[in-house]
């Protein structure tokens, strides 16, 4: 784990729709600061400024962000290419952690005020504060700060949601893990392991590898040096995989298909090796009898995304202060808002294992 860093904020656009401002419970109106992006483009577009803070509307919680983590949506939202849901909030920043600052009309929950909480978002989590449905918070387990509570919400959602209500994944399955070392991956592998299955995977560099083993994959290959289908089919006897978390797409689609299973299944979530195939991927794919299933996180609805936030509450979140602990969030290095330019850049050089925080809270918010 790198050097502990301190604070900033981040908003694209010029609306606020998740970000709603009262103009007459107040005759000052209050302020937050938020990371904010003028034009799409590099990290250097991305500017602290002071926005309007939102108010929590029906059914709504208001955190007071202490972190949030780096997405490759953000990259993308950042440079226009992934704009958020229709009426979902425009400032980037898919997760928050952070404690309970007040609560809008027809909250159901006990939510206290300081609780602390994290929470999976559509948007607005570079800022000081965030208006978040209540069936999407989740109460931060107590042996993690929250800083390290950042790192769970989208990474470890996105991953059982692929796993659990996608996949299907049986004990004894053998499932390959795409870049096993990122925010998703590294949480795949924890939970592969957790259900009994036997989770493998590929990553770029030694490093990212070790990391992954370290973890609980049964193998690793480098698929800069090595064919990863072939070393998938020796590890199964020729078997292959039963399931393959792919967030790479294009480039490496003949590798999937090859190392696939009889009836195996193939779940696409990202394209970050292009999006395009060219070949005869329909007429191997049906001799495998293969399925190939795509799935997004943030375009759900709310009642998916609620279903999914109680499942992994129930039978996941327990584990990260269990006695032994079982699972834990892998965190490269620790940013302030300030510096999100900076962390930008490294998650864009795919330079990070695990996932990187940017800390929010600042010291006059702390008093």
């Amino acid at each position: 784990m790198h050097h502990f860093l301190k604070t900033g904020r981040f908003l694209l656009g010029r609306t606020y729709h998740n970000h709603k401002v009262s103009t007459h419970s107040s005759p000052v109106m209050k302020m937050m600061r938020a990371v904010c992006v003028d034009e799409p483009g590099g990290p250097e577009k991305m500017q602290i400024r002071d926005v309007p803070r939102p108010e929590p509307g029906p059914g709504e919680v208001l955190v007071r962000v202490h972190a949030t983590a780096l997405n490759r949506a953000d990259l993308l939202q950042r440079r226009g290419l992934y704009p958020p849901p229709p009426g979902e909030s425009e400032i980037l920043g898919l997760e928050v952690s952070g404690t309970v600052e007040s609560v809008g009309p027809g909250v159901k929950g006990t939510f206290s005020s300081s609780q602390r909480v994290m929470a999976l978002l559509c948007g607005g989590g570079y800022a000081e504060f965030v208006s978040v449905p209540e069936q999407l918070l989740m109460s931060t387990p107590n042996n993690l700060s929250l800083s390290e509570a950042a790192a769970v919400p989208e990474a470890w959602l996105t991953a059982f949601q692929l796993l659990h209500f996608v996949a299907r994944v049986q004990e004894g399955e053998v499932v390959l893990v795409h870049a096993g070392a990122s925010g998703v991956g590294s949480a795949a592998v924890q939970l592969v392991r957790h259900l009994g299955a036997v989770p493998l995977v590929t990553a770029g560099t030694p490093e990212k590898l070790a990391l992954a083993k370290t973890l609980g994959a049964a193998h690793g290959f480098n698929y800069r040096e090595d064919d990863f289908a072939e070393g998938v089919k020796q590890f199964t006897r020729g078997r292959g995989a039963d399931v393959i978390l792919d967030c790479v797409g294009g480039s490496c689609w003949e590798q999937n298909v090859s190392c696939l299973a009889v009836d195996g299944r193939w779940v696409l979530y990202g394209t970050l090796g292009g999006g395009a195939v060219q070949g005869d991927l329909l007429k191997r794919l049906l001799s495998k009898r293969g399925q190939l299933l795509c799935s997004l996180l943030r375009s759900r609805s709310l009642q998916y995304k609620a279903q999914l936030v109680t499942s992994f509450s129930s039978r996941v979140l327990p584990h990260f202060s269990g006695s032994p602990v079982l699972l834990r969030p892998v965190i490269d290095r620790q940013f302030s808002l300030e510096q999100v330019s900076e962390a930008h850049q490294l998650m864009e050089a795919n330079g990070n294992m695990g996932k990187i925080i940017l800390n929010v809270i600042s010291d006059h918010l702390q008093a």
